[in-house]
């Protein structure tokens, strides 16, 4: 495929040669070059973007992950975007497999929505569209003025179940909190396997409870007015933590969107292996493995940690040969051709539900 004559060009907006693997693997699957350009950080840390080809009236895809250095990943996508804009593009779309600050979308005590803000800057920048995956959470889609298609890893991962583990029509499907329970059961309806949820102490946090709703406490002596007394709410109380759901002699399969700090799922598969279950295995989309992630993973009960490429990890797996990659790049790259002919994109959610 001629991508110039087509009126299509991706470009990558990453730095760093590890973090443009992903768009060589994209572009190989559209039979396309990669668009010529120049990212690079100048001495005083500014970023610099230099498009080296013409872009006038074509759509334009730029594919950005997001390695640990967020913000300058985040300026990177802003800026070559904004010098795409310039350059008369027809149409910018930003092809952003992780989408950052998504779990600051939601208003903490005297905090602010960090990942609104970000969807107003990336429109302001010059993008009309985004093809992501898996968002933290999928309301986070109405923050921006333009067109979201929220792809899903699941089917990649359920087939990583299928063919990767042995006997796993053994196995229970495990949510480490109850916020995770509806993936799970998604996860297990469509395997056939059973369900267990971890509730205790260990999911429950102070931060969770600040949700921006709360005044400054009451001036002493102050006064108030007859009628706008509320009523005492009673404070909560950590439960003890347990396993719902019968996971002894069995494969653990623990699913989430996001494995970063991972010190809750190594508590989860330490519960696990004292109710009995005999393998555990981790699938996320997103694996950010900040800080000593792969050391505690490889020092944990944990067999097996599976994460996608949507956010590069190559270090990680050399530092913890239990991390396993799945490669998401055809959905992607199949994502970007359908959106330039002026496709539908339902053939790519096909089966796939709400939950996922």
């Amino acid at each position: 495929m001629n991508a110039a004559r087509s009126g299509y060009r991706v470009f990558s907006a990453n730095s760093t040669a590890a973090c443009t693997e992903l768009a060589k693997r994209i572009t190989e699957r559209l039979g396309a070059e990669l668009g010529k350009s120049v990212v690079y950080q100048e001495t005083n840390g500014e970023t610099r973007v230099e498009i080296k080809e013409s872009v006038r009236g074509q759509d334009i895809f730029i594919i950005q992950t997001i390695p640990r250095d967020v913000n300058t990943a985040v300026m990177e996508l802003l800026i070559m975007a904004y010098a795409l804009k310039t350059s008369c593009a027809r149409n910018i779309i930003g092809v952003i497999p992780y989408f950052p600050y998504s779990k600051q979308s939601k208003m903490r005590k005297r905090g602010s929505i960090v990942c609104k803000l970000l969807a107003s800057m990336l429109a302001k920048a010059g993008l009309t569209h985004i093809i992501t995956m898996d968002l933290h959470q999928k309301e986070i889609q109405g923050f921006f003025s333009f067109p979201v298609d929220n792809l899903r890893a699941s089917p990649f991962l359920l087939q990583y179940i299928q063919e990767e583990i042995p006997d796993y029509r053994n196995a229970v499907i495990v949510a480490k909190s109850p916020d995770a329970a509806k993936r799970a059961q998604s996860y297990a309806e469509r395997l056939r396997l059973g369900l267990a949820v971890i509730h205790g102490e260990a999911q429950c946090t102070e931060q969770d409870m600040d949700d921006g709703r709360h005044s400054p406490p009451m001036v002493k002596n102050a006064t108030v007015h007859p009628g706008l007394e509320l009523p005492l709410m009673m404070a909560k109380e950590k439960p003890p933590i347990t396993v719902v759901g019968d996971v002894g002699g069995r494969i653990a399969i623990i699913v989430d969107d996001i494995i970063d700090d991972v010190e809750s799922f190594v508590a989860a598969a330490e519960i696990l292996k004292e109710r009995g279950a005999y393998k555990i295995f981790v699938m996320a989309t997103h694996g950010l493995l900040s800080a000593d992630a792969p050391r505690l993973i490889e020092e944990s009960s944990i067999d097996e940690v599976v994460v996608t490429n949507t956010v590069p990890h190559e270090v990680q797996k050399l530092q913890c040969p239990k991390i396993k990659t799945v490669d998401i790049s055809l959905i992607l790259s199949e994502a970007i051709r359908r959106i330039h002919n002026g496709e539908s994109m339902a053939y790519l959610f096909r089966n796939i539900t709400v939950d996922d």
